[in-house]
């Protein structure tokens, strides 16, 4: 596939799938606005070659539909993992005739890897100082803290073992040499920097922007810590990553990218980074974290700076969580025997909500597999678990939904835990990187036919009514400031007890679609806080009745949703109309 940036632009040019920019673009607000416009859209490809305030051209939307991640992908990587996966018991214990079977794809696996280069793009230029206000980071919302880096490739080395991280935490850029680093507690660059913080030193690190597309898909995958990065980077470029080292650095360089940036995060500093429009379609409000002060920055002579925005669904983020889990999942059943399939939802910014189709051969089996995903790696922030053994596509969550929802018994089915680790990212639970969790099972028979429409007059406090899929319902109500309680009234309501879902919303007219249905019910409500139902107590654990109500309105302490500038959104209506038109015209 494609080596770096510049060979994927020369595809989506002879595709059609790239419109080149002449005009000078701000990268305050400006770019990420028309990049919004274009992206709802279905638009193509933007290359900005004049950025105010930057001798470098900026490039967006690169992975912004489904078309162009096959057209930076291909079906390669999918069908070598399923292969690999296929191979795995087959090939274990090695056999001769079972090895010369699968030479093929050893062959392919091979190649795997990185290897030395003595040619070095990335180094072509060197700024020292780095005068990192020159890039042309973007700044996408309008209460955003600054600019940032939003699609860093942040290398890392453990300082005991140098094993090796790569991952794309965001960078805001604070001046000429210092830059914020927002390292979740979940993430292998936070696990290096707690090793060396520990000690007193300082953690060398190396961010890269550019590069194999392949890099992208690698730093956002969900791997877990033992399988490295530039590994994952390599199989699905089908080549070995070269790299190459640069006098006085501490770490490889990777030859393709278009930047570097070297330097240190220093032990005990701190610094408030934030506030952010984020992947949940929420404002991620400004706290502490650790400061990158940046030595130099390396580039090509022609340097390309990739950028993107994040926001509500759908935005690059999704098409690129589709594919790696597309092809990640041959994997699930080897690392997690039991679990036969597995998806997280992007429209719900993936960590808070997780279906899986598990084994059940004996009672409880589909708990013992449910406590095995939420301790796996990045999966243990799952918020919301559905299981069942039905075979449905876990894709679908229609399906999901009602396969757990005709089978479940809330009394023994609806697990809810309190007081666990959470998404840095996601504020429902009151405090950072702290909230709950709730497992949903639904295997065996079914017990009931699911409701498909509303029966009777509901009491008049409660508002529009729509019918979301058979068995959930979203009901508007009255503000949580103006009745913080009012799930637990809703709970006995008789008219409401053949539905086993009733969500509460501020306003039923959002929930345009299935995609706006899961983005509110998921990221509004934590389950531990905002789940009610009548219940019993018996050994020492709550036994629920349906109807379960989650109170999916916003609350205080929640962060505000991205929304864009009036004035600038106007401006773009007005004066880059016609751009947007030809992005999406092919």
């Amino acid at each position: 596939m494609h080596r770096n940036v510049r060979e994927f632009l020369e595809v989506l040019r002879r595709e059609g799938e790239l419109l080149e920019i002449e005009e000078p673009v701000d990268p305050y607000l400006e770019a990420a606005e028309i990049h919004r416009q274009v992206i709802a859209q279905g638009g193509r490809a933007l290359y900005f070659h004049r950025v105010k305030g930057s001798p470098f051209p900026l490039v967006t939307n690169l992975f912004g539909t489904a078309r162009r991640v096959e057209l930076a992908f291909g079906s390669r990587p999918e069908r070598l993992v399923r292969e690999m996966a296929s191979a795995a018991e087959e090939l274990l214990p090695p056999r001769w005739s079972a090895l010369w079977g699968r030479r093929g794809l050893l062959k392919e696996v091979a190649r795997a890897g990185v290897r030395r280069s003595r040619d070095l793009p990335v180094a072509q230029v060197v700024e020292s100082p780095p005068g990192l206000t020159k890039l042309p980071a973007l700044t996408c919302w309008p209460e955003d803290g600054g600019p940032f880096l939003t699609q860093p490739l942040v290398y890392t080395e453990h300082p005991d073992t140098g094993r090796h991280n790569l991952g794309m935490y965001r960078v805001q850029i604070f001046d000429d040499d210092t830059a914020g680093m927002h390292w979740q507690i979940h993430k292998g660059g936070g696990f290096h920097y707690h090793v060396a913080e520990s000690r007193g030193e300082a953690l060398p690190v190396t961010v890269f922007l550019g590069g194999p597309p392949a890099l992208t898909a690698a730093a956002v995958a969900p791997l877990p810590e033992v399988v490295p990065e530039l590994l994952l980077a390599s199989l699905i470029l089908g080549d070995k990553i070269p790299l190459g080292r640069w006098a006085g650095w501490d770490h490889p360089l990777i030859a393709e990218a278009e930047f570097a940036m070297i330097g240190r995060v220093p032990a005990g500093v701190r610094r408030l980074e934030g506030p952010f429009g984020d992947h949940y379609g929420y404002y991620s409000l400004a706290h502490p974290f650790p400061v990158f002060q940046v030595e130099a920055v390396l580039h090509r002579r022609d340097a390309l700076f990739p950028g993107t925005v994040l926001g509500k669904p759908k935005q690059e983020d999704y098409f690129l969580g589709e594919f790696l889990q597309r092809l990640l999942a041959p994997l699930f059943p080897l690392a997690m025997p039991g679990v036969k399939d597995l998806w997280t939802f992007a429209e719900t910014g993936f960590h808070p909500l997780c279906a899986a189709v598990v084994r059940d051969s004996y009672e409880g089996e589909a708990l013992v597999h449910g406590f095995r995903i939420l301790g796996e790696g990045q999966l243990s922030l799952t918020k919301c678990l559905f299981l069942t053994d039905q075979a449905v596509d876990v894709r679908d969550y229609r399906q999901v939904f009602q396969a757990v929802l005709e089978r479940m018994d809330p009394a023994k089915d609806l697990y809810v835990i309190p007081d666990t680790p959470m998404d840095t990212l996601d504020y429902t639970g009151g405090r950072l990187n702290h909230g709950s969790k709730s497992l949903w099972i639904g295997t065996g028979k079914p017990r009931r036919v699911l409701p498909g429409s509303l029966r009777g007059t509901l009491p008049s406090y409660l508002g529009d009514v729509k019918v979301f899929l058979p068995g959930v319902i979203f009901i508007e109500v009255e503000s949580f400031e103006q009745n913080p309680t009012l799930g637990s009234k809703v709970a006995l309501e008789k008219e409401l007890a053949d539905w086993p879902v009733v969500v509460l919303v501020d306003d039923v007219k959002e929930i345009r679609d299935g995609t706006m249905g899961l983005w509110t019910w998921f990221t509004r409500f934590d389950p531990a806080r905002d789940l009610y139902a009548r219940t019993r107590l018996g050994r020492h654990r709550p036994a629920y009745q349906f109807p379960l109500v989650i109170d999916a309105r916003m609350k205080p302490g929640y962060p505000g949703q991205v929304e864009p500038d009036p004035g600038v959104a106007q401006k773009v209506d007005r004066e880059w109309g016609r751009v947007v038109a030809a992005a999406v015209r092919r």
